[in-house]
């Protein structure tokens, strides 16, 4: 099958599996995975940031950030369409009780800072306390500039508020930029970072900021259940990713650029945004099943909503590419 769903679907490469292989364990919830420890290590100094805690998923890492920063009744500020917000299942204030407050993007995936400044309550009472600026890159597949991103952290830190990026595919934006992933860090109390989309590792995500906001996020881990044993295997998976895969991230770049191209081409096809490793596309609202059947049959799987998602990632090739794109035109010319 060629799959566009997500980044997620990715499978560990054979040498990922050789490494994993032959990873030397231990028990990481005692601190003894050597494998573990030199992969936090490995984050930490790419990452530009003093400690880094490995987690079995980027939600669990996102929601253990946002408990070791928030307490019960405060709040955090984040996007509409954020990650931490609509898509982790309520879990800062199903279990932190910490409350969400909802911000518009605008069209590149920022958060406008005057509706920042205005979410941000005063030291009163009657309001939830104002804790966390919570941001995303990328965001849709786009990158956030970097001028906006010093901007918004800036203002979060004028008004006493802690700042965590939800960087699940930061690398993307590293490679996308040729910026180096310290600095696009840098700015943020915390970060979340995956090794698990498109540089293909099967599961983990790392959380890294100061020794104190990682050790805070360690006893909340144990909490939710993120505690794990002989994790090397997994360690050793990802440290692989890190070491060999983050300039691959160029080529689904690439692909994505073709792939959008191609669809534009098509009559009755909108391609409504290209960006990393992502297009977003718009069909007629008669063709989205039809199409959907039309394509799994010829061994291509993808999500058609209101605006379809496209993600290349490491396992699909650029021939894959050009066979999505000559089976959407087929179907449209069989219309």
């Amino acid at each position: 099958m060629i799959d566009l769903r997500s980044d997620t679907v990715t499978r560990p490469t054979p040498p990922m599996r050789a490494a994993m292989a032959e990873a030397p364990v231990g028990d990481d919830v005692w601190g003894d995975d050597p494998s573990v420890t030199r992969f936090e290590a490995a984050v930490a100094e790419r990452a530009g940031k003093a400690a880094a805690l490995l987690f079995p998923s980027g939600t669990q890492s996102n929601l253990a950030a946002l408990l070791a920063h928030c307490q019960r009744g405060d709040e955090y500020i984040a996007g509409q369409q954020a990650h931490t917000y609509k898509y982790e299942g309520g879990g800062a204030a199903v279990l932190g009780g910490i409350q969400p407050q909802p911000v518009e993007h605008d069209g590149d995936g920022s958060l406008p800072l005057e509706r920042i400044r205005a979410a941000i309550k005063p030291d009163d009472f009657h309001f939830a306390r104002t804790r966390l600026l919570a941001l995303e890159n990328t965001i849709g597949g786009k990158v956030l500039d970097a001028g906006y991103v010093a901007a918004a952290t800036d203002l979060a830190r004028e008004h006493g508020l802690a700042t965590h990026l939800d960087g699940a595919r930061l690398f993307n934006a590293a490679v996308a930029t040729d910026t180096p992933l310290a600095a696009l860090c840098a700015p943020f109390d915390s970060v979340s970072l995956c090794f698990s989309k498109g540089l293909g590792a099967p599961v983990g995500s790392v959380l890294v900021g100061t020794p104190a906001l990682v050790g805070e996020a360690r006893r909340w881990r144990k909490v939710l259940g993120g505690g794990m044993r002989q994790a090397g295997v997994l360690a050793a998976a990802c440290h692989h990713a890190l070491d060999h895969h983050v300039a691959d991230l160029a080529e689904d770049h690439r692909k994505a650029e073709r792939l959008a191209e191609g669809l534009a081409s098509i009559d009755g096809v909108e391609v409504v945004s290209r960006a990393t490793n992502m297009v977003f596309a718009r069909f007629p609202e008669a063709d989205r099943e039809p199409l959907r059947a039309w394509l799994e049959a010829r061994g291509i799987l993808v999500e058609l909503l209101y605006s379809t998602r496209f993600v290349a990632h490491r396992d699909v090739s650029h021939a894959d590419i050009e066979t999505v794109i000559e089976a959407i035109a087929d179907y449209r010319l069989s219309r």
